[in-house]
């Protein structure tokens, strides 16, 4: 089973940076995409960012191209949504969430099985 847990969430102005971390406990066959996923209060789950885990293709929602950058260090063991430029309609609950897809990574929420408890980012006027 995989194991995750978010960190990094908190407050900041507009225009400020936010780094998430999603660390495993222990990776597994079933887990060869990462995704980073928000839901506000009263929508949907969306999809933010993914990466696969074997060769670092890197997918992201077009709401955040240019301003947040997915990534994992060197053993694999974290992966990182790097937030900069946030904006006040950024404010949700940050969740991580991994799965196994054939060839790239999916950013929509019920294609991924395991998920993390979450990080709360707040992005104030």
């Amino acid at each position: 089973q995989v194991q995750l847990v978010e960190s990094g969430g908190g407050s900041v102005q507009a225009g400020g940076s936010l780094r998430l971390s999603c660390a495993a406990s222990v990776w597994s066959y079933n887990s060869n995409c990462i995704g980073w996923f928000r839901q506000a209060p009263g929508k949907e789950r969306e999809g933010v960012a993914a990466i696969y885990r074997g060769g670092g293709s890197t997918y992201y929602a077009d709401s955040v191209k240019g301003r947040f950058t997915i990534s994992q260090n060197n053993g694999k063991m974290t992966v990182y949504l790097q937030m900069n430029s946030l904006k006040p309609e950024d404010t949700a609950m940050y969740y991580c969430a991994a799965d196994r897809f054939r060839s790239w990574c999916s950013l929509v929420h019920n294609e991924y099985n395991y998920w993390g408890q979450g990080t709360q980012v707040t992005v104030s006027s």
